[in-house]
C-alpha cells in the first residue's frame, strides 16, 4: 500500500511517500481501508516534534478517517466487514489502509459522504464538546471565537448557530471573515498581525467589545498567544471562557480579570476525551454524524487533495492557506 512517512522531525517537505505492506489488524482492532483522511493542525505538531505524544518512527500522520471495514481482529464482531465507518486513529491515516481500535470506530448514516466524516472527529468533536458539554452555550448567548476560519473556529461558528447563539467571529483576513460570515457569524473582527504591544492589545480588546455589545457570555479560543487577553476582557460578569488550543502559542493569563469578572476558564481536552473512551466520545460522535445526516451541520471543506498530493495539503494547512478543513481522498 501507498503512505506518507515521517523518518525525522520536521514540516512537511520532509514526508516520503513509500510503499509498505497492508497492516493485519490485532485483537480489537479492525482494517479500514482508507477513503478519506481529514488534516489537522495536530498532524504538524506530530511530526515535528512539538506533540504531547511522540510515535516511534517512521510513522504516517493522519488523525481522522473515514473508509470501509475490510478486516477484523480477534474478538470484534462489530463493526463488520463491509461496514462505512469514520475513526479516529491519533496518526497512520494517510494511507491506503489503516488498523485501529473498534471502539474508535462509529458506523456511517448512509447520507454522510465519507469526506464529510472524515473532517467531524477532531474539529468539529472539539467544538461541539467546548460549547455543549464544557460551556453549555444556551440559545441567545453571545459566543466570541478566536481564529473562526481555522479548523475549530469554523466548526465553532457553525455548532454555536446550531445551538442558537449570536456568534462575533475575530479572523486574521477580510477573506477569512467572508467565510465565517457565510457559516453563521453575525459580526467579524479583523486582528492585526502579531506581535502586538500593550497599546495594540488595549485597542484590540476595545474593537472586541465594540463588536460584542454588552459583552460576551461565551469565549471559544483555540489560538492563545497575544489575543488571549483581550478577548477575555470581553466576557461579561460570569461568563464562560474555553480554552481549546495554542495554535499562536501558550498565553500568560492575568488573573485579577478572572477575579473582577467573576469568570470561569475551563478547558476543552477533546483529545483526552477521544483517548480514553470516555461517553462523551460516542455521544459527541453521533450527535455530529445525526446533524450531518439531517442536513443540520454541512462541514466546510476547502480543500480536496489525492493521496499523493497529500503533502501539498498539509504545507497549505501550515502556512494558514486552509479555511475550514482540508481532506485527503484516497
Amino acid at each position: 500500500m501507498k503512505a506518507w512517512l515521517t523518518e525525522a522531525a520536521g514540516p512537511p517537505q520532509t514526508l516520503r511517500f513509500a510503499d509498505l505492506p497492508e497492516p493485519v489488524p490485532g485483537p480489537g482492532q479492525v482494517r479500514i481501508r482508507v477513503a478519506a483522511c481529514g488534516l489537522n493542525h495536530a498532524d504538524l505538531l506530530l511530526m515535528e516534534d512539538r506533540y504531547q505524544v511522540r510515535p516511534p518512527r517512521p510513522f504516517a500522520p493522519g488523525a481522522e478517517v473515514a473508509g470501509i471495514v475490510d478486516g477484523l481482529g480477534a474478538l470484534v464482531t462489530e463493526p463488520a466487514v463491509g461496514t462505512r465507518v469514520v475513526a479516529v486513529c491519533d496518526w497512520g491515516g494517510l494511507a491506503e489502509y489503516i488498523t485501529v481500535g473498534a471502539q474508535r470506530c462509529m458506523a456511517l448514516p448512509a447520507t454522510v459522504s465519507f469526506e464529510e466524516a472524515a473532517v467531524l472527529p477532531l474539529a468539529y468533536g472539539t467544538a461541539w464538546y467546548a460549547l455543549a458539554d464544557c460551556a453549555r452555550l444556551a440559545a441567545g448567548e453571545t459566543l466570541l471565537v478566536l481564529g473562526a476560519a481555522g479548523g475549530v473556529g469554523l466548526a465553532a461558528v457553525q455548532v454555536g448557530g446550531l445551538r442558537g447563539a449570536r456568534i462575533v467571529a475575530a479572523v486574521s483576513s477580510e477573506d477569512k471573515a467572508l467565510a465565517a460570515r457565510a457559516a453563521g457569524a453575525a459580526t467579524t473582527v479583523v486582528l492585526a498581525r502579531a506581535p502586538l504591544d500593550a497599546a495594540a492589545r488595549r485597542a484590540l480588546a476595545e474593537r472586541l467589545k465594540a463588536a460584542c455589545g454588552a459583552g460576551t457570555d461565551v469565549v471559544l479560543d483555540p489560538v492563545g498567544g497575544e489575543c488571549t487577553e483581550p478577548a477575555l476582557r470581553t466576557l461579561r460578569r460570569g461568563g464562560r471562557y474555553v480554552v481549546a488550543g495554542f495554535a499562536a502559542g501558550i498565553p500568560s493569563l492575568p488573573l485579577n480579570l478572572v477575579l473582577l469578572k467573576q469568570a470561569v476558564v475551563m478547558g476543552a481536552p477533546w483529545g483526552a476525551v477521544v483517548a480514553e473512551g470516555a461517553p462523551a466520545f460516542r455521544t459527541t460522535l453521533a450527535a455530529l454524524l445525526d446533524a450531518t445526516a439531517n442536513g443540520r451541520l454541512r462541514p466546510l471543506i476547502s480543500r480536496r487533495l489525492p493521496l499523493e498530493h497529500a503533502r501539498e495539503g498539509l504545507e497549505a494547512l501550515r502556512g494558514g492557506h486552509v479555511t475550514g478543513k482540508a481532506v485527503v481522498v484516497c
